[in-house]
C-alpha cells in the first residue's frame, strides 16, 4: 500500500511539473528562420523537371474551372492548381501580388504548378 501511494504521489508530481514544460512547447511553432529557397520567373520555371520544388511571385490573372489558375508573370504565364484548402483563408484578386510554393507536375503533354501554400504579398 505505501509502494502504491508512493508511486501515485511521484506521479502527481511529475505531472505538475511536466505540464507546464508541454504547454509552453505547445504553443512554440519555431522552425528555420534562415534564407529560403529564392523565387524564379515563369520562364525558368518551364525548364524544370516534374517535381521540382519552386516559388513564383506575380499575379493569378483567372480561374480556368476547378481548382485551376491562370498565374502569370513578367515572362509568362501557366497553369497552376490549388486545392481548396491550400488557399489557408487568403482572399486574392486579378491585381494582387501573390508568392506561390508548391512544385513542378509536368507530364507528356501538360505542365502545371501544383500550389501547396499562397502568400499575398
Amino acid at each position: 500500500m505505501k509502494n502504491l501511494f508512493a508511486v501515485s504521489a511521484l506521479a502527481l508530481v511529475l505531472g505538475a511539473v511536466s505540464a507546464p514544460a508541454m504547454a509552453q512547447q505547445a504553443n512554440h511553432t519555431g522552425g528555420f528562420t534562415g534564407p529560403s529557397q529564392a523565387a524564379v520567373t515563369v520562364a525558368e520555371a518551364l525548364k524544370l523537371s516534374d517535381d521540382t520544388p519552386v516559388v513564383l511571385v506575380g499575379h493569378i490573372e483567372q480561374s480556368l474551372g476547378g481548382e485551376k489558375y491562370l498565374f502569370s508573370d513578367k515572362t509568362g504565364s501557366l497553369t497552376i492548381e490549388i486545392d481548396n484548402d491550400d488557399w489557408r483563408g487568403v482572399s486574392v484578386n486579378e491585381k494582387d501580388t501573390v508568392e506561390i510554393r508548391g512544385e513542378v507536375d509536368k507530364g507528356f503533354t501538360s505542365f502545371e504548378i501544383e500550389v501547396d501554400s499562397v502568400i499575398k504579398k
